[in-house]
Formats: structure tokens, sequence, C-alpha cells
């Protein structure tokens, strides 16, 4: 509708589980820091969209991907939408986000992304900077626990919208 404010958002998922990722360390020279390393498969998936123009962000930690959770994932955005505003959420092009079975909130319309770009998408970079910082060399000691640092994560960045605007925003996605 002619007048209504659009809001560019951009979504993905990342698998944050025991076999988590080690990462580079500062450490004194001529010495090598040990990280811990967990053999064990307990994983959830961080469901993540943000606004890089607004520095806001929605998500929902899941324990997998289908359709029934990308649809609890879009009515999470739906609720951080400004209201009488509509949003443009682009993201990939995973099975459970093109399905007709999709239950898309009517302030709402998806984009999908070209296959084969996630450099497209500035949640590829959001999930690189939150392993680097807040997830990564850890030894998760059950789901319980995955699921709580997750969160801690996210909230750690949508308390710091500068930071969704710096890693999120992207040129030719800026609205003039």
């Amino acid at each position: 509708m002619k007048g209504t404010p659009i809001e560019i958002w951009f979504q993905d998922e990342a698998r944050v589980g025991q076999k988590n990722t080690i990462t580079r360390r500062w450490a004194r020279r001529g010495t090598r820091p040990s990280a811990p390393k967990d053999q064990r498969t307990k994983s959830a998936y961080i469901f993540g969209a943000i606004c890089p123009e607004l520095g806001k962000g929605a998500a929902l930690v899941l324990p997998f991907c289908n359709t029934d959770t990308m649809s609890l994932h879009l009515a999470e955005i739906s609720l951080a939408i400004a209201p009488g505003a509509h949003a443009v959420v682009l993201m990939d092009q995973a099975g459970w986000h093109m399905t007709d079975k999709l239950d898309v909130p009517s302030n709402i319309s998806i984009v999908t992304l070209p296959a084969k770009c996630p450099e497209l998408n500035p949640v590829e970079n959001i999930w690189q900077f939150m392993r680097d910082n807040w997830l990564s060399n850890r030894v998760f000691t059950s789901y319980e626990n995955i699921i709580d640092l997750c969160c801690e994560a996210w909230n750690k960045l949508v308390d710091q919208p500068w930071r969704i605007m710096t890693i999120g925003r992207r040129k030719w996605a800026r609205r003039f």
C-alpha cells in the first residue's frame, strides 16, 4: 500500500553445538594456547534476522530447521516490525523457506537471494562475529547450556544496535 513504511530485513539460521568452532587466539610469542574441543553431537539452531538500517534483530533458538520452526521465526520477526510498517525479508533458498506450507504473516514479504551467494546475506557475518566473540573456544556442558549461551549471545548483539548496523548494512540494500 502506498505510504506504508518498508523495513528491509535479512534472515538466516546457524547451527551451534558441542562440536564447536575453534578460532584464533592471541598469545605471547613462543606459546601455543590450548583450546577446548568436544566430540559430543548435541546442537541447536539460532534462527536470526536483522534490520540493519534500524539496528533491530529478532531470533529464536530452536532444536531443528523445518517449515514449522521457520513459521515460528517469521512470527517473531513480525512482532519486531514497527506498527504500520511492512517488512521485506531477504533469505536464502533453503527448502523450509520456499514451501507453500510456510505461514507468512501479513506484514512480511519474502524475497529469496540467489543460490550459492551467502556473501549477499549479512546475517552470515553476524554468525561469524558471534562465533568469534561469544560462542567459540568453549565446551557446552549440555543442550540447555547451548540454548542458554546462544540466547545470551543474541541478546548481547541486539543490545548493541550500532553493531547490527555496522556488520549488517549493504549499500545495495539501503533505502534512499
